[in-house]
């Protein structure tokens, strides 16, 4: 019978992203005997594909535009930098190699912790199937994050993903970039840097839907400055491979159909999560429309037992919400149960250069909300430090709710904008009155030093 076979466990933790390796070393540090499978490399999409090698390139892409252009600030350089991708490859995977090495040191100096390589799929709430193993146990976590998503039109084509295209050993003619959000157009900017010509296609009205219009246009205007071609409403995408090599993509646009060819293209229209793989009906897991796992405040599925945390439950898809999901995990289950998602402050960073970073509410977010709003918005020009630095592009904006004088939201693009926004998400998370960071000294000459200047010029928002 099946159920002899059975390897029983107090835990079992399906996927080794940022929430499931730091879970499966608290538990096991409590004694608790965990299983933790793997279908693919430790660490995740951050360690792998994400965070880690995307932003190896940005920084050697960043080192050849520097280069480039530092003729404007006197530094006359006889020629354009030459790209080495092999060894920007090489020293990206070194990177890579390095996390994961220490990921599964990690779990293998831990005696509690039994490494399970393969897919895992449910046979009912508390038993999963993983090759021939059948594992066993009345905790079982979900943290198999996302996969690219490949839009219809495209099946046939040789295109490229953010995986497989930080597998190229050469920068490619001309690049194609279906997608105008975070993933696309870091990769474009990343490419055109090294010498390729790059095309975005966005089937929106502007790029990066989830940021106001005027966030968009500025960072359109950033990105068409350094020879991307950016087309919108870009309806009706279909791809070919060309006889000759190559790809046309068809589109729409205005009610005229018309193609754009290039040598590669990289699908960046979304993520969806790699719940399919799970069969979750045989748990009785309910999964929403767009294949996420539904949970509550305290990441508790439907399903006594089991819960989901990372990019899998929707509720977040950056590194530091997944590893967040790990925390509010191990308080509810090891601590004094009293963090949960309903603590959690939206915050990201678009990493083109100069970066956005993003927290709390946009303006047309903040709008619907219906509170009483004060809003400010400077450009990037007026700071000293950004004329120095000749990094004068993009802006830094504020929203505060007037009855209670917290900020509800803020964005920095700009110059250090990443790091920036940090000063305006500590003040939100204190719970502090607006006045506070207006009043505050700030360190001259920085960016940050703007940020009083910024709240003393809040205005009233009419809805």
């Amino acid at each position: 019978m099946i159920e002899d076979r059975v390897e029983t466990f107090d835990a079992i933790i399906i996927g080794s992203g940022q929430a499931g390796n730091p879970l499966a070393l608290a538990l096991a540090k409590e004694k608790w005997k965990v299983a933790i499978v793997e279908k693919g490399a430790l660490g995740g999409t951050c360690v792998n594909t994400g965070c880690t090698p995307t932003k190896a390139y940005v920084a050697s892409a960043r080192a050849a535009w520097a280069i480039s252009n530092a003729h404007n600030l006197g530094i006359e350089v006889p020629k354009s930098p030459k790209v080495n991708l092999k060894a920007i490859k090489k020293r990206k995977d070194k990177l890579v190699t390095d996390s994961r090495l220490g990921i599964r040191k990690a779990l293998a100096d831990s005696p509690q912790v039994t490494m399970i390589r393969g897919t895992a799929s449910f046979l009912d709430k508390t038993r999963v199937k993983v090759g021939s193993r059948v594992l066993k146990s009345y905790k079982i976590f979900l943290n198999v994050g996302a996969r690219a998503r490949i839009p219809e039109g495209f099946d046939d084509v040789d295109y490229l993903t953010n995986t497989s295209i930080l597998q190229l050993d050469k920068v490619t003619d001309n690049l194609i970039v279906i997608g105008g959000s975070y993933i696309g157009l870091e990769f474009a900017q990343i490419f055109q840097r090294l010498g390729a010509k790059v095309t975005i296609l966005e089937m929106g009205n502007y790029l990066i839907s989830k940021e106001d219009q005027h966030t968009s246009e500025l960072v359109r205007e950033v990105l068409e400055k350094e020879g991307i071609k950016v087309i919108c409403g870009a309806k009706c995408m279909k791809g070919k491979n060309k006889k000759s090599g190559g790809i046309t993509v068809t589109f729409e646009k205005d009610g005229k159909e018309k193609k754009v060819s290039g040598s590669h293209v990289l699908l960046a229209t979304g993520r969806i999560p790699n719940t399919d793989l799970l069969k979750p009906e045989k748990a009785g897991l309910i999964i929403d429309d767009h294949g996420y796992v539904e949970v509550n405040s305290k990441l508790v599925t439907n399903v006594e037992g089991i819960y989901a945390l990372g990019d899998c439950n929707g509720e977040g898809a950056f590194t530091h919400t997944s590893y967040n999901d790990f925390e509010i995990m191990a308080d509810q289950l090891l601590g004094e149960k009293k963090r949960t998602l309903d603590d959690r402050i939206t915050n990201y960073a678009l990493y083109i250069d100069p970066p956005l970073g993003r927290a709390g509410m946009t303006l047309s977010q903040a709008k619907e909300s219906g509170k009483n709003l004060l809003f400010a918005r400077m450009p990037m020009s007026d700071i000293s430090r950004a004329k120095e630095k000749g990094e004068t592009q993009g802006k830094m904006e504020v929203i505060v709710d007037a009855d209670s004088e917290q900020i509800l939201g803020a964005a920095v693009f700009g110059t250090g904008g990443d790091e920036i926004i940090g000063t305006f998400l500590t003040t939100m998370y204190s719970k502090l009155s607006y006045k506070t960071l207006m009043n505050s000294v700030q360190t001259h000459p920085t960016v940050t030093e703007l940020i009083p200047t910024l709240l003393q010029q809040l205005k009233k928002v009419d809805h």
